[in-house]
C-alpha cells in the first residue's frame, strides 16, 4: 500500500490505522500503549486554558553553566569584592549603578534601561540550603524544586501542569531547546520541544533519502528526525543542563519526543509562526533567535502558558572576563529586543520573564583568570506588572560570613517560584512545591 502524506497533523497521522499497524512491529508495546492513550484523549486535546489572546505567559530563561552573579550584579562599593577578585572585579567607575552599592555589568546597558523604566526586578542572593556544586545535581534541584537531599522525577512546571492543566493541549508548554527540560517533566507528559518549526513537519515522499522506501515506517522515522541546523550554544561550553534527562538521540529521548510530538499539530505551529512577524530587530545570537520565535508564537496567538529557553556557556573556569561579558551582552540584547517586540504587539502586559542559573561562582577568582562553582546568584524578573527594583538582600562578602568560600543565600529560590505560581499563574503553590513557601513580592 502506498502511503500519501496528506494528513494535516501528526496527531491525525498517528491516529491512523496505517501507522497503528506499522507500530505493532516497529516499537515496544509500552509505546504502542502510549498511543492507545493518546487516541483516547485526543478528542479532548483541543481544550485550552487560554485562548491565545488572553491569560498570562511565563518565559523561563536558563543561564546554563553557573552564571557569575557577582560580576553580573556587581557589588562595586564592597572592598571584599575587589580584594577577592584583583583581576576580574568590575571597577566601580564601570558598573551601571542601580543603587549606591550595586550595579550591572558594563555590557548590560539595555537591562539598565529596563530597570529604570520599571520593567526589571533584580532578586539578590537566590539559592537553597546545603548547596551542591555539581552542575547536574544543582540544575536538577532548581528544575524539580526539591530539597538538596531529595530526588524527584517530576519538574516544578510539570507538577503545575498535573495539578492545574488537566485536559490541556500539549502545546501549553513549548521548550525552544534540543531536549525536554526536566522542569517540564510531569506524570501526564505535556509540552513540546523544538529548535526550529521546520523540524515540525511531515517529510514528503519525494524528499526521502535514496535508501528509504515510501512506507509508513520510513515516513515515521523521517518525521521525527531533527535537522542539524542549529548553531552551537553561546559560549560553546555547557548548553543546557537537565539533571538526569538522557542526551538527545538516546532511545528515551526519541520515545519521549515521539510520544509528545504525536499530540501536537505541526501545521498549527508553523502557521502561527508565520502569522505574526517580528516587529523589531534582534541581535545575532542563538538566544535572540529563540526569543524571536517565542515572540512570533505569542503574537500569532499560540495558546501556550510556559515557554522555556536557554543560553549556555556560563561555566567560566578560565579567562572569564571576555567570555562572561559577551554572554551578558548577548543576554541583554536579546531581552531588550524581546521586550520591544512584545510592546509593539501589545502583549507585554501578559508576559513575565524569569531567569535562573544552577549556581553562582565562588567569591575569589582562581589562578586561571576564571571562577569556580559556587552558590547563590541573582535572578531577574522582567515584565510590565512586576515589582521592579532591587529585591531581597545582597549577601555579605565578608570572609567571616562565607560558607566554605561561598556566599550564603538570602532568598530561597522556591519563594520566587511560589510568587510566580500564586501571583502570576494564579494557582496554589503548595501542591506544586510540596509545602508552603512565602511568595517573594515580585508581582
Amino acid at each position: 500500500m502506498k502511503f500519501e502524506p496528506t494528513l494535516k497533523t501528526r496527531r491525525e497521522f498517528l491516529r491512523s490505522t496505517v501507522l497503528g499497524s506499522a507500530l505493532s512491529w516497529t516499537v515496544p508495546s509500552f509505546l504502542a500503549n502510549t498511543f492507545t492513550t493518546l487516541h483516547a484523549t485526543a478528542a479532548d486535546a483541543a481544550t485550552q486554558i487560554t485562548t491565545g489572546k488572553d491569560g498570562t505567559i511565563l518565559v523561563v530563561l536558563q543561564l546554563a553553566g553557573g552564571n557569575d552573579g557577582l560580576n553580573m550584579v556587581v557589588p562595586f562599593a564592597d572592598d571584599h569584592y575587589h580584594r577577592a577578585r584583583p583581576r576580574l572585579a568590575v571597577a566601580a567607575k564601570d558598573a551601571l549603578r542601580l543603587s549606591d552599592s550595586v550595579g550591572l555589568n558594563p555590557g548590560m546597558a539595555g537591562l539598565k534601561e529596563l530597570f529604570e523604566a520599571g520593567h526589571l526586578g533584580v532578586v539578590q542572593g537566590v539559592g537553597y540550603p546545603n548547596p551542591n556544586r555539581s552542575h547536574f545535581r544543582s540544575a536538577e534541584i532548581w528544575q524539580t524544586a526539591s530539597d538538596a537531599n531529595r530526588f524527584d522525577n517530576t519538574g516544578w512546571l510539570g507538577r503545575y501542569f498535573d495539578s492545574t492543566c488537566d485536559g490541556c493541549d500539549p502545546s501549553v508548554a513549548i521548550a525552544l531547546t534540543s531536549q525536554m527540560p526536566q522542569a517540564l517533566a510531569a506524570k501526564q507528559p505535556r509540552g513540546v520541544c523544538f529548535n526550529d518549526p521546520e523540524n515540525y513537519r511531515f517529510i514528503k515522499s519525494d524528499q526521502l533519502r535514496a535508501d528509504e522506501s515510501d512506507t509508513s515506517e520510513a515516513i515515521y522515522r523521517r518525521m521525527n528526525e531533527v535537522r542539524e541546523t542549529t548553531p552551537e550554544a553561546s559560549g560553546g561550553t555547557i548548553d543546557m543542563l537537565n539533571g538526569s534527562v538522557q542526551p538527545a538521540g538516546s532511545p528515551l529521548d526519541f520515545i519521549e519526543r515521539v510520544a509528545l510530538d504525536a499530540q501536537v499539530s505541526s501545521d498549527e505551529i508553523r502557521a502561527i509562526t508565520g502569522k505574526a512577524p517580528n516587529q523589531t530587530a534582534y541581535p545575532a545570537s542563538r538566544l535572540a533567535d529563540s526569543l524571536k520565535l517565542v515572540a512570533r508564537l505569542i503574537g500569532g496567538g499560540m495558546a501556550t502558558r510556559i515557554y522555556y529557553v536557554s543560553q549556555g556557556g556560563y561555566d567560566t573556569h578560565t579567562n572569564q572576563t571576555g567570555t562572561h561579558a559577551r554572554l551578558l551582552t548577548e543576554l541583554t540584547g536579546a531581552l531588550q529586543a524581546f521586550v520591544a517586540d512584545l510592546k509593539a504587539q501589545g502583549n507585554f502586559e501578559r508576559v513575565l520573564v524569569m531567569t535562573f542559573s544552577e549556581f553562582g561562582r565562588r567569591v575569589s577568582e582562581n589562578a586561571s583568570g576564571g571562577t569556580d562553582h559556587g552558590a547563590a546568584a541573582p535572578m531577574f524578573v522582567i515584565g510590565n506588572r512586576i515589582k521592579a527594583g532591587l529585591l531581597g538582600r545582597y549577601p555579605s562578602l565578608a570572609p567571616k560570613d562565607l560558607l566554605n568560600g561561598d556566599i550564603q543565600y538570602t532568598v530561597d529560590f522556591r519563594c520566587v517560584y511560589a510568587a510566580v505560581l500564586e501571583n502570576w499563574l494564579k494557582t496554589s503553590s503548595v501542591p506544586v512545591l510540596g509545602r508552603s513557601f512565602t511568595p517573594l513580592a515580585i508581582v
